[in-house]
């Protein structure tokens, strides 16, 4: 199977990288911005934009709250799937799998990184809950503030998300349609990996 060019490599995080990497220089805006889509208890999908924070060696890790509708569907479900799409590159990756919780140090390093102000949002803010007004969440920002300073430390409903594959899938835009799609998939997250070639 000819795999050469922007598809080689026997490593689809390495190969991940190196995408988003390229991407990091053509996106205008958000070139980390993933659709990420869980499903709720009737099995209805939900899907909405999110920051990819960090490709490890054999996962993916955004960051969350976690009592928000995302954060309550996917501790519920376990399954997750999201895409990247750079039209600037005319390339997208799909991945499913399934995930665990990021805390600890790994979260708070990450929390401490935000700006003042972001960290404060995201403690103010009950996310996904309806309110009458903007003038509610001003509220609610302003006694995040009151009590816990302008620097807060991560709350524990707020968290990351370490999403494990069994299928990431690789694609790139080609003449007459005839687009290039390589599918890396697996049972179990340490299993080894199968590739295969996709028709467009």
């Amino acid at each position: 199977m000819d795999r050469s060019g922007i598809f080689a490599g026997e490593n689809p995080f390495e190969i991940a990288n190196n995408w988003l990497d390229l991407a990091k220089n053509s996106e205008p805006n958000d070139p980390n911005a993933i659709a990420l889509a869980t499903v709720d208890d009737c099995g209805l999908p939900n899907v909405r934009m999110v920051l990819l924070k960090e490709i490890e060696q054999d996962a993916f890790i955004f960051y969350t709250n976690y009592d928000s509708k995302k954060g309550r569907e996917l501790i519920a479900s376990g399954q997750v799937a999201f895409v990247l799409h750079w039209k600037s590159l005319g390339r997208q990756i799909r991945v499913r799998g399934s995930v665990e919780k990021v805390e600890g140090s790994q979260a708070n390093a990450y929390f401490d990184s935000r700006s003042p102000q972001s960290r404060v949002g995201a403690i103010a803010s009950r996310q996904s809950q309806i309110i009458k007004d903007r003038s509610v969440l001003q509220g609610w920002y302003d006694n995040a503030l009151l009590e816990n300073g302008p620097t807060p430390k991560r709350p524990t409903f707020w968290g990351g998300f370490r999403i494990y594959p069994t299928e990431i899938e690789f694609w790139a835009d080609g003449e007459s349609r005839l687009h290039d799609r390589f599918r890396w998939i697996r049972k179990l997250r340490d299993s080894d990996w199968t590739i295969d070639r996709l028709s467009p």
